[in-house]
């Protein structure tokens, strides 16, 4: 093995480290539990434990702790020492199966949407025995669901793991039918590609906007932007190149594959992404990734910002989220095959994504949405809020080929070049990229770009599962009762060509930024919800409660609660949005405008006569410092008054459509007078420092 992996997975208790430590009965126990064929005894259990226990110690683990996804977005951890006294009070380690498959943090002091009470503390996690067991900072994490007292979901894993479930039956039910009796299960598979920002750490806390916020709550754009791509896929600095290296080497000890760093589009933007692996362990090794991003930076004297719009007028982050499924036989059911028009099966699952995409548009929204994408769906390098589905010309022509009653006449992807001096084989996909849509098939996947940087993956391969296994679920109940494999093959033709017809409004491979796109879209009737707030309506929705109830993903409680919680943390983001700024302004901004107006005002006065410069630069600062007041008043008085609204919901509409907008003007006035401030009054650190140190 090459040196830079020597220490790849070693801080990880992997299927290999669990065959070499457990013995083979406990070992075939585990991996029955694994493969949801059996359940672990105490025994067992202990036994699993005790091998863990040595493992942790060797490798310098001096706590365990249960590591879990509440509903705030991050992750959590109450950490235990392995020490305890014995009978005579002398230090012994000690860890049970008890100590691994159960724990209990306070679940009243997490967000539950009115599950839990606040004198209702008790809460339990359980280990989720799919994901591996890592050490992070010598403690060893184990990944665990949330849930209640009452057993209701608090956190995002527990859903996660059932939708796993609903879709894998439900795909392992119609590839049976298409006659491969011997798939026992399908996995959702993921890649997690995860955009970020650096800037050097003095900068960062030189202004409280981006530490309490995670963006810049005003600033004067710089001279220079990314309109040259100069920066795209450009030379590391060598900073960022240190900084990306001990990222690898850390994201390598805890088993995860992270396979491709550039510089992004933006200045001071990059991009890191990951081998794909199940979507359970992609989410949990997102959350990782995140978390080691922020430590290294901090380490390299650098500040990682996941916000998905930190700079104002150049591209933000997104979280593009790559999605597939796999049989347990190791095929891609999205795979098309060197003739994907005769391919039965890659033609059904594509028209049941197609359809699960179109049911469940504003629910898709509602799962790659936060308040800080509300700045970045629709810009430039984000898609736009209108759900559609870009599969190619190659693949589109084959569908509607199919919906027609024709043939594909292309056996070959009509995309094929001549090969390019003395090349004989260039590998090429059948389709093009289209950075504009929200759903794009690259190859053997979708790709869902409208994810934030900021947030956990979790609800959107929650949704993407679920909608998948509903519609592949419709599709199973119209496929049984057929005899012969030829007549399935022909009914699921007829299958096609139906979702085809309903659901064919979806399909768009134009421009998603265009004015034209909007106009179209509002003509196909496709949805276009404009902010995170608006969106959190789809968890009221009859027809979304029954399927993700039915499924058994989540009960009607437990949406219920999750509407609630997106609401308030939707107001209590804002809400610290607009403390934070106004605080800014009253501190160092309107301090500075008055400490430069000063100097301009009493220059002029000492002078005989004063030069048109100094009266024109007096007067511009009094009508902005008068501007600048009046805003941050205006805002103020609008605060007070959403605050005053009970229904976190209707504050969080009253916020949208009115407090934000007086941000935005008093942000206005702000950028103005940083282009004429002179640094020995305005102290504030601006984008050209910030984005052009590195």
């Amino acid at each position: 093995m090459e040196k830079p992996f020597e220490e790849f997975g070693s801080l990880v208790f992997s299927e290999s480290m669990m065959k070499e430590r457990l013995p083979k009965p406990v070992y075939l126990s585990l991996k029955k539990t694994v493969a949801n064929e059996g359940t672990l005894d105490r025994q067992t259990a202990d036994s699993i434990a005790h091998a863990m226990k040595r493992w942790a110690l060797e490798n310098g683990a001096t706590h365990y702790t249960h590591w879990f996804q509440p509903l705030t977005g991050t992750t959590a951890e109450k950490h235990d020492a392995f020490i305890d006294p014995d009978s005579a009070g002398e230090p012994m380690t000690h860890f049970s199966g008890k100590n691994l498959i159960k724990g209990e943090p306070d679940a009243s002091s997490f967000p539950s949407g009115g599950l839990r009470a606040t004198f209702e503390a008790r809460g339990y996690t359980y280990w989720d025995v799919t994901s591996p067991v890592f050490i992070k900072d010598n403690v060893l994490c184990i990944p665990t669901v949330f849930v209640s007292y009452n057993g209701e979901s608090l956190d995002k894993k527990d859903p996660l793991l059932k939708s796993i479930k609903a879709v894998s039956t439900a795909a392992t039910r119609v590839v049976n039918l298409l006659g491969e009796k011997e798939v026992r299960s399908c996995t959702p598979v993921v890649g997690l590609e995860q955009e970020y920002f650096l800037i050097d750490r003095k900068h960062f806390e030189q202004r409280p906007d981006l530490r309490l916020t995670g963006r810049t709550l005003f600033g004067a754009p710089a001279s220079k932007g990314q309109e040259l791509s100069d920066h795209y896929f450009g030379a590391l600095p060598k900073r960022v190149s240190e900084f990306m290296r001990d990222v690898d080497n850390e994201l390598w000890k805890l088993g995860i594959y992270a396979k491709t760093e550039h510089n992004e589009v933006a200045p001071g933007q990059f991009e890191l992404a990951p081998v794909y692996s199940n979507s359970n362990m992609a989410v949990d090794d997102n959350q990782l990734t995140m978390e080691i991003l922020a430590k290294t930076a901090e380490k390299h004297g650098l500040a990682c910002l996941l916000h998905e719009k930190p700079f104002e007028g150049i591209n933000g982050s997104g979280k593009h989220n790559n999605w597939s499924l796999m049989t347990d036989t190791g095929q891609n059911l999205f795979s098309p095959g060197e003739k994907p028009a005769e391919n039965i099966r890659f033609l059904l699952f594509v028209c049941a994504f197609i359809q699960a995409v179109d049911d469940n548009a504003r629910l898709l929204r509602m799962s790659a949405s936060c308040a800080g994408n509300d700045h970045r769906l629709g810009a430039d390098e984000a898609p736009p809020a209108i759900i559609s589905i870009y599969l190619g010309s190659y693949i589109e022509q084959i569908l509607y080929g199919i919906y027609m009653g024709k043939k594909s006449k292309n056996e070959k992807n009509p995309a094929e070049f001549s090969p390019i001096a003395g090349l004989s084989y260039i590998p090429h996909d059948n389709s093009d990229r289209n950075r504009t849509s929200p759903l794009a098939f690259t190859g053997n996947k979708f790709e869902f770009r409208m994810l934030g940087s900021s947030m956990s993956a979790a609800v959107a391969n929650t949704v993407i599962n679920a909608i998948m296994a509903d519609s592949l679920n419709h599709i199973a109940e119209q496929l049984e009762g057929i005899k012969y494999l030829q007549d399935v093959r022909a009914k699921a033709l007829d299958i096609c060509r139906d979702i085809i017809d309903k659901h064919k409004r979806v399909l768009f491979s134009g421009d998603g930024y265009s004015e034209a796109w909007v106009k179209e879209a509002a003509r196909r009737g496709l949805p276009n919800v404009k902010s995170f707030i608006e969106s959190i309506d789809v968890l009221d929705d009859e027809k979304t409660i029954a399927m993700l109830t039915g499924l058994g993903i989540y009960t009607e409680k437990e949406l219920a609660a999750r509407k609630a919680i997106y609401a308030e943390q939707y107001v209590s983001i804002i809400g610290i949005e607009v403390k934070t700024l106004l605080s800014m302004v009253r501190k160092s901004v309107l301090p500075a405008m008055s400490a430069e107006l000063k100097f301009y005002g009493e220059t002029m006065n000492a002078a005989a006569k004063a030069p048109k410069f100094i009266k024109d630069r007096v007067s511009e600062l009094e009508k902005l410092i008068d501007r600048v007041y009046t805003g941050t008043q205006k805002l103020e008085k609008e605060y007070a008054e959403v605050m005053a609204i009970t229904s976190a919901e209707k504050a969080g509409l009253r916020i949208y459509r009115e407090t934000t907008a007086l941000m935005n003007e008093l942000r206005e006035t702000l950028d103005r007078y940083e282009v004429i401030a002179s640094p020995e009054f305005y102290k504030v650190p601006g984008y050209e420092e910030m984005l052009f140190s590195l």
